[in-house]
C-alpha cells in the first residue's frame, strides 16, 4: 500500500532550519514512509497513537491513518507538546 503523505504546516516550516544535507536526509525518510511504514528502526510512541523513526540527529513522528500518514517532525529532544494540530499541507511525493 502506498500512503498519502500530509505535513503539518509547523513540520513544513521546521524542515526549513536544517543544513540542506540534513533536510535532504529528513525529507527521503518522510516520502520512503509513504510505501513502507514502518521501516526497520522505527518505534511506537508511548501515550498516543504514534510512531517515530530517527534520522540523524532528527526524528520524524507520524501517525497512520487508513490511507493517509500524518507527519510531525521535530529536532531530536524536543517535546511532542510543541507539535499543534494548525494547518495540514500535502506534502509532495516526487522531489521538485
Amino acid at each position: 500500500m502506498v500512503y498519502r503523505l500530509e505535513i503539518l504546516h509547523s513540520a513544513q516550516k521546521q524542515l526549513e532550519k536544517p543544513e540542506r544535507g540534513d533536510r535532504e536526509r529528513v525529507v527521503a525518510q518522510i516520502r520512503a514512509l509513504a510505501a513502507q511504514s514502518r521501516p526497520p528502526g522505527c518505534a511506537t510512541l508511548s501515550g498516543r497513537p504514534a510512531w517515530r523513526v530517527r534520522v540523524g540527529a532528527y526524528r520524524v513522528i507520524y501517525e497512520i491513518h487508513d490511507e493517509m500518514l500524518l507527519i510531525w517532525w521535530s529536532p531530536l529532544g524536543a517535546d511532542g507538546a510543541c507539535v499543534h494540530s494548525g494547518d495540514v499541507v500535502t506534502f509532495p511525493l516526487k522531489a521538485h
